[in-house]
């Protein structure tokens, strides 16, 4: 093999006839990008935007209550704030947005995270530790006056509420399992001699539910090759009809299949709560100021934990762990509530600390893993099939959805509740905020990144498979087909041996768990992940079966630890927001360490978002999210910028203000877009009134709030920048 050939093996691939990307030169490229982003633009942030100074004491020192306030290891703070903003954007996201092939997402991470995200998280952290560990709604406050508090104070609660029902949903799922919609007419073939078995102790008032046994034959849709499973299944059926006991079965319509949650992913959670209590108290009682002890045992407690999460299905404890939906709920929200209200080193900060040591090392095991296997990026640049929009995002086309379908791998509102949340009360000196703000953003990008090489080294074929609902299969199909030939007949995912697998053969690889109509983007993820990780350790010697089972449930359990470290700080964060609109009608409630109102408030914003969790109603606002919490950057983008110009340091204002019209002009397009989608949904019953209702109102009051800071911030710049002196003595 010559030099030139083998050079082209590690940067490109032939397949189908086409020449592909390979993934490692790229993720090696975004290493860079990244790395000088942080070398150079936040070291000009820091310096010379928000002028960050050590002589100055901060929020934590000046406050000090051992509640909220305290004086936190820069280490183990940026452990807690990287677990707080890190939630299902940057796994998620970028694995939809495949559908557009990989290139607008790829662009659209590295440079809106540099550019914007991050510029957006260390500056309104910087503007809050400068504020007294103050929120958004208190810095529109100061520097735009109480009607602009008020509108903002509005959107945020609404926002921040929907935001954790909508984390929240994403965990349930995958730790309490979830419902996998059936076509009408999709046929089961029983072996002979197997019946199905109808499973009185989980049937309902409503739903019959029937286990078929292991063997059976599945036809997807009337064209599709037949499929065996090789592990019996659960299947609910409306009570309006009835199934064979044998031979042939044809589904009716408003089938579910019932997928089981992870009892390993539930056992290693639950362990991560004793090891942060014992690392809280060995850090700050027991042996005071040894984090390096205290992060040692940590770790080896987690590490411990995963390991053994491992063991536990099929085990006698599968049955303590393996939560319904009803029960992960409960222990979801009991879980929020408490680490809500109990002092911030104690739980919250010493738990999220140690999940970081999980997903940073679980990040640096992908990246590693991407560099070794360098899988061919088997997605297209771009998608010209689905260019307008298809099944995992339908609403629109690359532009403007693939900068709402990314949204916290490149920049989130959510996270400018974080920055000015938690994270500015821990703060021990005010340099600390380049490496806490802009650095855990270029993580969080990082991520997206590699989520996004996951999903577009997979057989574009299987994507899809997995990503279409079975209800809708045959309607996207066609274009399925068109974009296969598009693409050669494009092979699946290799194997250190060259083989080509079917989704048959991916279920069976991964412990005979059903992928077929497993839409969200969750499972997704899993099964990229599980082929890098499979591939780079192939060396090992191990079955190839066993290690990819091993990495497929490892990574369902990842992606809810992901989630799940934001969903306590942003109800901790609501629960300040809360506080302080409460403290305008009694100032004692203002008081975040006041026990009474911190209880009180925490049990409001936990049953807000915990009963749009049970009754699922989640799913009508899912699509319109990514709009709100863009809109939400948005407002602390304007913020900043504010406080910019009030300060009199105008010429600072473009690395604020460009960010924040770019965001502006696509998100409101994109919504724009939708609400006659939503309009149009309701008056052709696709949707219920109550369901577009709540899309559309949701929608319009997020706009109009966001347009009204608009116009109040324009008029205050217009007002400052006619003055001959600043109008306030405003400093970020």
């Amino acid at each position: 093999m010559t030099d030139h050939t083998l050079l082209a093996n590690i940067f490109t691939e032939t397949l189908g006839g086409r020449t592909v990307l390979r993934a490692m030169p790229l993720l090696l490229g975004v290493l860079c990008v990244l790395a000088i982003a942080y070398r150079y633009y936040s070291a000009f942030l820091a310096a010379k935007v928000a002028a960050l100074d050590d002589s100055r004491l901060t929020p934590a020192h000046t406050y000090n209550d051992g509640q909220n306030f305290h004086p936190t290891n820069k280490w183990v703070l940026f452990g807690h704030h990287f677990a707080a903003i890190s939630g299902a954007g940057p796994l998620i996201g970028p694995v939809l947005a495949i559908q557009y092939g990989f290139m607008p997402g790829l662009l659209w991470l590295v440079i809106g995270v540099c550019l914007a995200g991050a510029v957006q998280d260390m500056l309104v952290l910087a503007a809050s530790v400068r504020r007294g560990g103050r929120s958004l709604a208190e810095i529109a406050r100061t520097e735009l006056g109480k009607p602009a508090a008020v509108v903002v104070s509005a959107a945020i609660l609404f926002i921040v509420v929907i935001a954790l029902a909508g984390l929240g949903f994403v965990v349930v799922k995958a730790l309490g399992g979830e419902e996998v919609k059936l076509a009408e007419g999709m046929q089961i073939a029983l072996p002979d001699g197997k019946r199905v078995e109808r499973d009185a102790a989980r049937s309902t008032a409503e739903q019959a539910v029937y286990r078929f046994p292991e063997g059976c034959a599945l036809h997807y849709t009337p064209r599709s090759e037949p499929v065996t499973r090789p592990e019996t299944f659960l299947v609910a059926v409306p009570l309006t009809a009835s199934l064979p006991a044998e031979g042939l079965v044809t589904l009716p319509a408003g089938c579910q299949q019932l997928v089981p949650g992870s009892s390993w992913g539930t056992f290693t959670i639950a362990c991560t709560i004793p090891i942060a209590l014992f690392v809280g108290l060995y850090m700050y009682k027991i042996r005071k100021g040894r984090v390096v002890e205290a992060s040692l045992i940590g770790a080896a407690g987690v590490l411990a934990a995963t390991v053994a999460g491992n063991w536990v299905p099929g085990s006698p404890l599968e049955g303590t762990f393996s939560l319904t939906k009803d029960q992960t709920i409960l222990a979801l929200t009991g879980y929020g509530f408490i680490a809500s209200v109990l002092p911030v080193w104690l739980l919250l900060c010493p738990r999220d600390y140690l999940s970081s040591f999980l997903k940073i090392g679980t990040i640096a095991l992908l990246v590693v893993g991407t560099i070794i296997a360098n899988p061919p990026m088997q997605a297209p640049p771009i998608n010209e099939v689905f260019a307008g929009g298809g099944p995992t995002f339908p609403w629109g086309g690359i532009f403007p959805f693939v900068f709402i379908c990314i949204m916290c791998g490149s920049i989130s509102g959510f996270h400018a509740l974080v920055s000015s949340g938690t994270t500015p009360k821990m703060i021990d000196k005010e340099s600390q905020v380049r490496t806490i703000g802009y650095g855990a953003m270029l993580i969080e990008g990082l991520v997206g990144v590699v989520a996004l090489i996951a999903a577009a080294s997979m057989d574009p074929k299987m994507y899809f498979d997995i990503n279409i609902d079975q209800t809708q299969a045959a309607a996207w199909q066609p274009k399925v087909d068109q974009l296969t030939q598009q693409l050669g007949g494009a092979d699946a995912t290799h194997l250190p041996v060259e083989e080509k697998r079917t989704l048959a053969d991916v279920e069976r690889m991964v412990g005979g768990e059903s992928l077929r109509g497993r839409t969200g983007g969750a499972v997704t993820l899993a099964v990229g992940m599980s082929d890098i990780l499979t591939n780079a350790f192939s060396w090992t010697g191990v079955a190839l079966e066993g290690m990819m089972k091993y990495w497929y449930h490892f990574a369902i359990m990842f992606e809810a630890l992901f989630i799940l470290t934001t969903i306590d700080t942003g109800t901790r964060i609501a629960r300040f927001l809360l506080q302080e609109a409460a403290g305008a009608v009694h100032p004692q409630f203002g008081k975040t360490d006041w026990l009474p109102g911190a209880v009180l408030a925490t049990a409001v914003v936990t049953a807000g978002w915990g009963v749009l969790v049970w009754s699922g109603s989640i799913d009508t606002i899912w699509p319109m999210f990514g709009i709100a919490n863009q809109l939400l950057a948005v407002i602390a983008l304007c913020l900043v910028t504010t406080m910019l110009i009030n300060s009199g340091r105008v010429r600072y204002a473009p690395v604020t203000l460009l960010p924040m019209i770019f965001v502006t002009v696509t998100t409101m397009t994109a919504a724009g877009q939708m609400i006659p989608q939503f309009v149009d949904k309701v008056q052709t019953r696709a949707w219920s009134l109550p369901k577009g209702a709540l899309n559309i109102g949701l929608m319009v009051f997020v706009i109009a709030c966001v347009l009204t800071l608009l116009l109040i911030a324009a008029g205050r710049w217009i007002a400052v920048l006619r003055s001959p002196s600043p109008l306030a003595a405003s400093q970020v």
